[in-house]
């Protein structure tokens, strides 16, 4: 077995310290989360369900806001959406980035005010700008040259739009090639090193439609380690001294995007905010004092490092199978509720709640129900060696990627999200049921 895996084992199942800050342990092995019974709300709402802290979330909201009190703080809604978390979000003075017409119009009619939201993408389709400028958002990221006179010509001879351009800095970080998108071999952005960027600013700038107010980038996801993001600066900066120097334009603003991991196991690293915005702020200010430029005020987008943190997943045990050393806990949800295991590798650490075991913990892999050899949620963690059909499993670290890359695999259903904050369960999404997919089925 090897050292780290010997290092994660040790920490025991009953580790909590990569839960949410509100949980707490109870009598009987259960364990609340918000002041909930995690245990009542399996019986209440069912499972597989989705537990989100509004604690949680509006304190992880207030720690960035802390940490970058000069910088917009704009929360990246493709980590997870709800008419609920627009709400906390827009309470929390964040800003909002949205990738598609339905995550804005969604916000839109939840209230999030317009002048505070920016729409990403790499492939907008014409519905997502027509919305975006029918709505007023404050700004949106030109991600290739095609968007540029699509839409200048969508706001018309009248109006005016703030955009930003999205570039490439040559970046690599990252937890996982497919998370990557500081470099050139991905689909994002337009490349600094072949002149795309340059190029694609320098038609911004033609355009009496676009008014340019800075350029984005954004370099990964699951980013644990600060130097990525320093060296991001330092290229962006030396762009926009560039732009300067040949348009005679300086850029008031600059995105440098989110990505900032988290931990999903106990001993796992994590980026801490309060460090990189200390950093951040002190290499940016050295690099604009260099190239002769104002400070431009900052924008960040954490979305995981907001919501992953503040999720519980819950599955009840199916069946429990040995093969050999191995023992497969197979329970009522998998890879339609969380497919990151099978398209990333992902590790979480799961935990029998709602009863004590006296069992020896084994290593165990927990495993879901669809028709895939890959459908697993979690392998090599401890689990008592007397789990059993019926058991309540809870997975933490779900808040993000989760409700939002769900599907409908095997039809089997995506879970409900339940809200926990002082001692109180709300329903925010209600589960998707069989008349759901028969409703849609429109054909015979």
């Amino acid at each position: 077995m090897s050292a780290p895996l010997l290092a994660r084992l040790s920490a025991g199942p009953d580790d909590l310290t990569v839960w949410p800050a509100s949980t707490a342990r109870l009598p009987q092995g259960h364990v609340s989360v918000g002041g909930v019974s995690l245990a009542d709300v399996a019986d209440c709402f069912g499972t597989p369900a989705y537990v989100v802290d509004e604690g949680e979330i509006r304190g992880r909201c207030r720690m960035y806001r802390a940490a970058f009190p000069q910088a917009d703080v704009v929360y990246a809604a493709k980590a997870f959406l709800s008419r609920a978390m627009v709400r906390w979000i827009d309470e929390e003075g964040l800003g909002l980035d949205v990738c598609s017409a339905g995550e804005l119009e969604l916000a839109h009619l939840a209230g999030f005010p317009p002048e505070r939201m920016v729409l990403h993408g790499n492939a907008k389709s014409p519905h997502d700008i027509e919305t975006a400028l029918r709505v007023g958002v404050g700004r949106i990221v030109v991600d290739s040259p095609s968007e540029i006179a699509r839409i200048a010509a969508l706001v018309g001879p009248a109006g005016r739009q703030k955009v930003m351009v999205r570039v490439v800095p040559g970046v690599s970080a990252g937890g996982h090639e497919k998370i990557r998108t500081g470099t050139d071999r991905q689909k994002f952005g337009l490349s600094l090193t072949d002149g795309s960027a340059q190029h694609a600013i320098a038609r911004v700038l033609g355009q009496s439609q676009l008014q340019l107010t800075g350029l984005h980038c954004h370099i990964g996801s699951q980013i644990t380690d600060i130097k990525p993001y320093l060296v991001s600066v330092r290229r962006m900066v030396g762009l926009m001294a560039r732009i300067k120097d040949s348009h005679g334009v300086t850029l008031p603003e600059l995105d440098l995007g989110g990505g900032h991991g988290v931990a999903y196991r106990p001993g796992d690293p994590a980026l801490d905010p309060t460090a990189l915005a200390r950093r951040l702020n002190a290499d940016l200010a050295a690099s604009c004092a260099v190239a002769g430029l104002p400070v431009p005020r900052l924008a960040i987008e954490p979305g995981r490092a907001i919501a992953g943190p503040a999720g519980v997943a819950l599955y009840r045990v199916l069946a429990v199978k040995h093969t050999g050393p191995n023992m497969f806990v197979a329970v009522d949800g998998g890879m339609s509720d969380n497919p990151r295991p099978a398209l990333y590798g992902a590790r979480y650490a799961p935990r029998l709640t709602g009863r004590v075991s006296g069992a020896e913990p084994v290593t165990a892999m927990v495993v879901g129900r669809h028709c895939e050899a890959g459908d697993v949620i979690a392998s090599d963690v401890l689990l008592p060696g007397d789990t059993r059909s019926g058991d309540l499993i809870a997975v933490p670290v779900a808040g993000a990627y989760q409700v939002s890359m769900a599907s409908a695999y095997n039809l089997v259903g995506r879970p409900p999200v339940v809200a926990v904050h002082g001692g109180v369960a709300r329903l925010l999404i209600r589960r998707e049921t069989q008349e759901d997919f028969q409703r849609r089925d429109v054909g015979a």
